[in-house]
C-alpha cells in the first residue's frame, strides 16, 4: 500500500478566525465513474449533487437480526462498557456511542460487516480508491434518553483535529432500527458539501472527551446554518432497517434529541482513500485516540462476502 498523503497544506482553515466564513470546495466529490463500481450514473450523479444517498433494504433482515444479536451482545458486556471507545450519555448511564466495533477484539462480528464487499465496493467507486476504515462506532439514541447530535460536518472536525488533507472519505450508517421521523432521525443538509464552514472557537487540548458526549466547538454558527437551510433545505435520512445512508464527509447533518419510547440505533462506518491519511493536525499539536482516527491501522478493506447467519 502506497501511504503518501495528500499535500499538507491546510485549504480548509477553521477555528482560527474571529468570524465564521464559508469556503468553497477544492477537492471533487466523485471520484469515479459507473466502470469502477456498482451504482449506477443516476446514483452517482445524486450523490454529486446532493452529497448522500438513502439506498433502502440494502441489508435484510435476518442480516439486520444479526447485527442486532451482536449490539445486544455488546451492551450487556460490562467489560465493553468500561472501555475508553465506550461513550455514554452526558446526563444518564446509557451508552451513546462504541467507537472502534471494527475492531476484533472489541467485536469480531462488526470487523467483518465493515469489510461486506457491498458496502466497499460502492465506496471505493465513489472515491476511485483503496479505502481503509478511518473510524466506526454504533450510534445509540434510546427511547426518552437519546440526547441531539447538533449540526457539523464530521470534515471539519477530522481536518482540524485529525488532520485529515482532503475531502476523499465517505461516511456509511446502516439503520438497524426503524429510523422513524419522529424518533430523531439523521438529518442532511442536500448540496452543503459543497461549502465548507470555517467555524470559531480554539480548540481545547483533550477536547474529544467532552466532545463525543457533545460538541460544542467545531459547529457552524447559527448564520451560517439559516443560510445553509434557505439555499438547501433538510432531508431526514429516515426509512425502514436494513436501509443504508451514504454521504460524503462534508455533508452538514445532525439529529434531534429523542423523546419518544423507540430506540434509534445506527452502525456507521467512515471509509477514507488511502492517499488521504492523516497528516499533523492543523488545529492542535496532540493526536487523538485511535480509536477515533486510525493512524496505526490503515490496512486496506479487502472487500469479502459476509455470512451474517452465524451469530
Amino acid at each position: 500500500m502506497n501511504t503518501e498523503v495528500a499535500n499538507s497544506k491546510d485549504l480548509y482553515p477553521s477555528r482560527v478566525k474571529s468570524q465564521p466564513e464559508f469556503l468553497e470546495r477544492a477537492d471533487p466529490v466523485v471520484y469515479g465513474s459507473t466502470e469502477d463500481g456498482p451504482l449506477t450514473a443516476g446514483q452517482l450523479n445524486q450523490f454529486e449533487r446532493y452529497g448522500f444517498l438513502i439506498l433502502p433494504a440494502f441489508f435484510s433482515q435476518e442480516e439486520i437480526d444479526a447485527c442486532n444479536a451482536e449490539l445486544v451482545r455488546l451492551k450487556e458486556s460490562a467489560a465493553t462498557r468500561r472501555r475508553s471507545e465506550a461513550i455514554v450519555e452526558p446526563d444518564c448511564d446509557e451508552l451513546r456511542s462504541l467507537f472502534a466495533i471494527h475492531h476484533a477484539e472489541i467485536s469480531p462480528f462488526f470487523s467483518e460487516v465493515a469489510q461486506d464487499e457491498r458496502i466497499a465496493g460502492m465506496v471505493m467507486q465513489i472515491l476511485d480508491s483503496e479505502v481503509y476504515l478511518h473510524q466506526s462506532r454504533v450510534n445509540l439514541k434510546p427511547g426518552f434518553a437519546g440526547k441531539e447530535f447538533y449540526w457539523h460536518s464530521d470534515f471539519e472536525t477530522w481536518h482540524v483535529e485529525d488532520g485529515m488533507p482532503r475531502m476523499r472519505a465517505v461516511s456509511c450508517s446502516l439503520l438497524l432500527t426503524d429510523n422513524y421521523e419522529f424518533n430523531a432521525p439523521l438529518m442532511l443538509m442536500p448540496g452543503s458539501h459543497r461549502k465548507y464552514v470555517s467555524c470559531v472557537g480554539e480548540t481545547p487540548e483533550d477536547h474529544y472527551l467532552t466532545s463525543l458526549q457533545k460538541q460544542e466547538l467545531g459547529i457552524p454558527d447559527k448564520d451560517s446554518l439559516r443560510e445553509l437551510v434557505d439555499e438547501h433545505g433538510i432531508v431526514q435520512g429516515e426509512g425502514p432497517a436494513g436501509t443504508l445512508v451514504l454521504f460524503d464527509c462534508n455533508t452538514m447533518h445532525g439529529s434531534n434529541g429523542n423523546i419518544t419510547p423507540f430506540p434509534r440505533s445506527n452502525l456507521f462506518f467512515v471509509y477514507n482513500s488511502v492517499w488521504n491519511q492523516l497528516d499533523e493536525p492543523f488545529g492542535q499539536k496532540k493526536y487523538r485516540p485511535e480509536f477515533i482516527a486510525s493512524r496505526k491501522y490503515c490496512e486496506p478493506v479487502s472487500q469479502q462476502a459476509v455470512n451474517y447467519s452465524f451469530q
